[in-house]
C-alpha cells in the first residue's frame, strides 16, 4: 500500500489505517486511498455538473462570477493549505473538499429550498445527505459497483450535519451524530474552509455586480474597514477593483492564519494522540479565535441583509424556486414524462425520490431548459 510521503501528526487521518471502502478493491500502486477518492471526484459527473449551478448569481448572470465549481475549488485550495499547516492530511481534505456540494441543486439554496418542501412528505431533501447518496449510489462509472465506493474517512468528511432520523438510517457513519461526538480534523477544516470561501468571494461577486458598495462594507463590517484602511494607504493610486481584491485576499489570510493558530492551540490543550481519540471529543478542535468569530459572524450578517437579500437576487431565487416546484409537481403526476432510465427507477424505488434525484442533478440551464420542454406549451421539442 502506498502511503503519504509528508509529516503527519499523531492525530491525523492516515491512508494505511482507512476504515476502508465499502466494496473491498485492490489498492493502488501508485496512489494513497485518499488520493484516489480525490481523483475519482473530480472525474465523477456530479463534479462536472457543478460548473453550471448556481452559487449566489445564476450563470447566465455573466461568465465572472463563481459557480459552485469554482467555489468548490477555492475550498479545497484553503482546505489543503490549511492542512498542512496543521499537519493533518491535505489529500484527505482536498478529497472531502471536492465533494462537499455535489448534491446541491440548481439554482443554490433556492432550489434546495424548494425541493425540501416538495419532499416533505417522503423524508425532505438536503444537498449534504444527496452528496453521500451520489457517491454512494447514483454515480454510474464503475463495471462492478454503484457510486464511487470512497473510503469511510472521505464520507465522514462529506456528512456535515445530519438529523437524528438520518442518522439512525446510516449506521455507523451516522454514530456520531447520535452520540455528540466529532469527525476528523481534516473534515472539521473543510466546513470552516467551506465559510471562509462563501464569505469571502461573496464579497468580491457582490461589489462585482453593484449589490454590495465598498463604502457600506467599511463603515458596517469592522474586518473589511481594517483591511481597506491599510491597502488605500499602501496603493493610493490603483484602481478599485484592485483594492477591493486585496481587501479580500487579506481578509482570507487573516482568517485563516487566525484559524491555525486557535486550532493548534486548541489540539496542544486538548493533546490527541491518536484520530478515535479526536472523534471522541465533544467539541471541535479545529475553530476561529472567540474574537475572529465574532467579525466571520457580522460578516455574514451583513452579507445576509445586503446581498443574499438584495431584492434582485430574491427575484431570482423567487422564480427558481417555483421552476423546481412546477418541475417537481409535473413529473409526481405523470412519471411517464420522465426520461427512461428514470421511468425504470420510479419502478424499483418509488416515484418521490426519484424525481428529487433527477431534478438535484440538473445544472442551472438544463433545469430551464426541461422545464420549457416539459410545461411550456409554445417551446418547440
Amino acid at each position: 500500500m502506498i502511503t503519504e510521503g509528508f509529516e503527519l501528526a499523531d492525530y491525523a487521518c492516515r491512508s494505511a489505517q482507512s476504515r476502508g471502502r465499502a466494496i473491498k478493491e485492490q489498492n493502488s500502486t501508485s496512489r494513497t486511498e485518499f488520493q484516489r477518492d480525490r481523483d475519482r471526484i473530480i472525474h465523477s459527473s456530479a463534479f462536472r455538473r457543478l460548473e453550471y449551478k448556481t452559487q449566489v448569481f445564476v450563470n447566465h448572470e455573466g461568465d465572472l462570477f463563481r459557480t459552485r465549481l469554482t467555489h468548490t475549488l477555492e475550498v479545497a485550495q484553503i482546505g489543503r493549505t490549511t492542512a498542512s499547516l496543521l499537519k493533518i492530511n491535505p489529500d484527505l481534505t482536498e478529497a472531502m473538499a471536492l465533494a462537499h456540494d455535489l448534491g446541491h441543486t440548481p439554482f443554490g439554496h433556492a432550489g434546495q429550498t424548494a425541493l425540501n418542501r416538495c419532499m416533505q412528505d417522503w423524508g425532505g431533501f438536503e444537498h449534504n445527505l444527496q452528496s453521500l447518496r451520489i457517491v454512494d449510489l447514483l454515480e454510474e462509472q464503475y463495471p462492478t459497483f454503484d457510486g464511487l465506493n470512497l473510503t469511510w474517512e472521505t464520507r465522514e468528511g462529506i456528512l456535515k450535519h445530519c438529523s437524528r432520523e438520518n442518522a439512525l438510517r446510516l449506521g455507523v457513519l451516522g454514530e456520531r451524530f447520535l452520540k455528540g461526538e466529532q469527525p476528523s480534523l481534516e473534515a472539521q477544516l473543510v466546513n470552516i474552509a467551506d465559510a471562509i470561501a462563501y464569505s469571502t468571494h461573496d464579497i468580491d461577486d457582490g461589489l462585482r455586480v453593484g449589490y454590495l458598495d465598498a463604502a457600506g462594507l467599511e463603515s458596517s463590517v469592522p474586518l473589511y474597514e481594517r483591511f481597506a484602511k491599510e491597502v488605500r494607504a499602501e496603493y493610493p493610486n490603483i484602481a478599485e477593483r484592485r483594492v477591493q481584491k486585496e481587501i479580500v485576499r487579506r481578509i482570507i489570510g487573516c482568517m485563516v492564519d487566525d484559524l491555525v493558530t486557535q486550532s493548534q492551540k486548541n489540539i496542544d490543550e486538548a493533546a490527541p494522540k491518536s484520530v478515535d481519540e479526536v472523534r471522541a471529543l465533544s467539541e471541535p478542535l479545529v475553530s476561529f479565535s472567540e474574537d475572529m468569530l465574532q467579525q466571520v459572524r457580522g460578516l455574514k450578517s451583513y452579507l445576509m441583509d445586503n446581498l443574499y437579500r438584495h431584492y434582485k437576487v430574491l427575484r431570482v431565487t423567487n422564480k427558481s424556486a417555483k421552476l423546481i416546484k412546477d418541475l417537481f409537481d409535473a413529473f409526481y403526476a405523470h412519471p411517464e414524462l420522465l426520461p427512461p432510465a428514470y421511468q425504470k427507477k420510479v419502478k424499483e424505488q418509488g416515484a418521490p425520490r426519484v424525481i428529487a434525484d433527477y431534478i438535484a442533478g440538473m445544472t442551472d440551464r438544463y433545469a430551464q431548459l426541461e422545464y420549457s420542454r416539459v410545461l411550456d406549451p409554445t417551446f418547440e421539442i
